[in-house]
């Protein structure tokens, strides 16, 4: 039972502090199988804002600002569940549910935060590493 329970923990660490879906399977000969779900983008971005409530009204009032780093954050944690082909396209994904909640990036709107994105802007910031 202990090496589940680490299991579980292991695999649900990046997402300190917030409830995650987990399903364990188990099998009479001891062994078991741990599938991690990921939380809805919005629960990511909440948690780390650091609010529990988007805004009535998202393009005219703002509740909380996230860094571009935190953007990328959430964007990694996503990307498996997402039809994103890359950590760029997940990154706007983010930043589309940012704009539905009333979170700026950056201090900026987020709709002139994806136009900055698709300019290139951070191409750094969302470039993927190389597989070694």
């Amino acid at each position: 039972m202990q090496a589940v329970v680490q299991e579980i923990n292991d695999q649900t660490a990046a997402f300190d502090g917030t409830e995650v879906p987990v399903t364990v399977e188990y099998e009479d000969d001891g062994s078991f199988e741990i599938e991690v779900g990921v939380p809805p983008t919005a629960e990511l971005v909440k948690d780390e804002a650091g609010f529990e409530t988007g805004s009535g009204e998202p393009h005219e009032e703002f509740v909380a600002d996230l860094s571009v780093d935190q953007v990328k954050q959430i964007a990694e944690q996503k990307h498996p569940d997402l039809l994103s082909y890359d950590l760029k396209a997940a990154a706007k994904e983010v930043v589309g549910t940012c704009t539905s909640l009333g979170v700026t990036i950056e201090g900026n709107d987020p709709r002139e935060f994806k136009e900055r994105i698709d300019d290139g802007e951070y191409d750094d910031v969302f470039a993927e590493e190389a597989a070694a």
